[in-house]
């Protein structure tokens, strides 16, 4: 199983450019944050997945500011998006859960705020763990590793991508706000974080692909 994370910024940066970067990974699993929302959103985001051979699972509604599309193909036995709680001045902000080849497979978009980092996690993980493991967690943490949210999902979790390189900004990489982490018996057998003039025009986070020894019934 090929997975992938990436902020898209709303596809408001480089369509061609994104759409390219993804082609290239041909993920089987991929997990978006700032999807294209509003009154146009569920046709740009079906757009985006008809362009990249996916199709989407959970996209718009509660999932919000995250999206999960998978490859055409792909079993999914079970996908939601669920809603976070946000006060007026905030982001409504929501997460994606789904199981894939027998994995449990979670995308999320962090708040800004510390403090609402840690409670929208515990609410996400609390969630997760009704679900049977393994389990994938995907998406941007908007926070950098050593940082409170780190460690709580590295209580259970380990970090998949074996560079310690930045996510952000994609034009000046400067921050690791974006991660794959997974159970530890889960094998990883590759990661790579892209950054080139391509992932510079496509969006303002850089990619992360990770690939899984696992099956998947394709």
């Amino acid at each position: 199983m090929r997975v992938m994370t990436y902020n898209v910024k709303g596809l408001d940066i480089g369509v061609g450019a994104l759409v390219e970067v993804i082609d290239d990974a041909r993920p089987d699993v991929l997990a978006l944050q700032e999807p294209p929302r509003g009154r146009h959103g569920h046709r740009r985001l079906a757009e985006l997945a008809g362009l990249t051979g996916q199709r989407v699972v959970v996209g718009e509604g509660p999932s919000r500011t995250t999206a999960l599309l998978v490859r055409q193909g792909v079993r999914v036995d079970g996908a939601r998006g669920r809603a976070l709680p946000w006060r007026l001045g905030q982001v409504p902000r929501g997460y994606c859960l789904a199981r894939i080849g027998g994995v449990t497979v979670v995308d999320i978009h962090l708040p800004l705020g510390s403090r609402e980092r840690l409670a929208h996690l515990d609410r996400v993980l609390h969630d997760m763990l009704t679900e049977p493991g393994p389990y994938v967690v995907m998406g941007d943490l908007n926070e950098q590793p050593g940082g409170p949210v780190w460690a709580r999902l590295g209580s259970g979790l380990v970090d998949a991508v074996e560079s310690a390189a930045p996510t952000f900004t994609a034009r000046r990489p400067r921050r690791r706000l974006d991660a794959v982490l997974v159970s530890p018996g889960l094998r990883v057998t590759g990661s790579t974080i892209r950054s080139d003039d391509v992932t510079r025009r496509a969006s303002d986070h850089l990619p992360i692909v990770v690939d899984l020894d696992v099956p998947l019934d394709a």
